[in-house]
């Protein structure tokens, strides 16, 4: 099955995962985001892949679980296991003032 986005797994507050956010966004890759207080689902996804911990920021590439990642570990995971998201990325344009 293909990868269509990376899935962000994040909750309010947390200034780890806003910070992996901020790179995401800027990235222009796909992400899906999902908010572990609102989605039961989504907690127990994440305590599966971190030892029974909420921990967050957690990200998946394809069968891949990255937990409290740096944006260059999200990078290479999506170069192995999701090259395609590399390519259709659309990096959010820049508007500048003078």
């Amino acid at each position: 099955m293909a990868v269509e986005a990376i899935e962000f797994y994040w909750r309010p507050g947390c200034p780890f995962c806003a910070s992996l956010r901020r790179r995401l966004r800027k990235s222009g890759l796909a992400v899906r985001e999902v908010d572990i207080w609102s989605d039961p689902k989504g907690a127990a996804r994440v305590r599966a892949a971190a030892g029974g911990n909420e921990t967050v920021p957690t990200v998946f590439v394809g069968p891949v679980a990255l937990v409290n990642p740096s944006m260059s570990e999200v990078t290479e995971a999506v170069r192995e296991h999701a090259p395609h998201l590399l390519e259709t990325a659309t990096p959010p344009r820049r508007w500048f003032r003078r």
